[in-house]
């Protein structure tokens, strides 16, 4: 129920993007994470630009296959957990990769993360709507509740 893309040379050599079109078999973040984990594998961390550039030309790849893939964001490894609230820092500073990577990149939509009771991240891929003032809903990551099935 994915597909996976395995590269030679690069830190993280194999990928798996797991798209379901059938809204009943989409989970939500630790679902997701957990699935991952028993694959072998973590929730994505995205480390830098190029990291990000690699799986959105995946994601364009999986769409001009005529899998008829549709609105969807998808689950990536960034979240917090509600207990870091009480601290004294910015509430974007709070997310961390769920795979322990230290990464500072992010590619957040404008205005995101939004916080309150929105602790888990997705990368948008909403090929249908309509711009918001970030532009189309493509590829940006967004804070979501984590209960949310994508």
């Amino acid at each position: 129920s994915g597909q996976k893309v395995c590269y030679g040379g690069l830190k993280h050599s194999c990928y798996k993007l797991a798209y379901f079109q059938d809204l009943s078999r989409r989970v939500g973040f630790e679902e997701a994470r957990q699935a991952c984990e028993m694959d072998g594998g973590a929730l994505l961390s995205l480390e830098s630009e190029a990291e990000q550039q690699l799986i959105e030309h995946m994601l364009q790849n999986l769409t001009k296959s005529g899998s008829g893939i549709s609105d969807g964001d998808f689950w990536i490894g960034l979240w917090r957990s509600g207990n870091e609230l009480a601290t004294s820092s910015p509430c974007p500073n709070l997310y961390k990769w769920a795979d322990g990577s230290i990464s500072p990149f992010r590619n957040w939509y404008t205005d995101e993360p939004s916080c309150g009771s929105e602790a888990c991240v997705v990368m948008y891929h909403q090929p249908t709507a309509n711009p918001g003032l970030g532009g189309p809903y493509l590829y940006q990551w967004n804070d979501d509740r984590c209960n949310m099935k994508h």
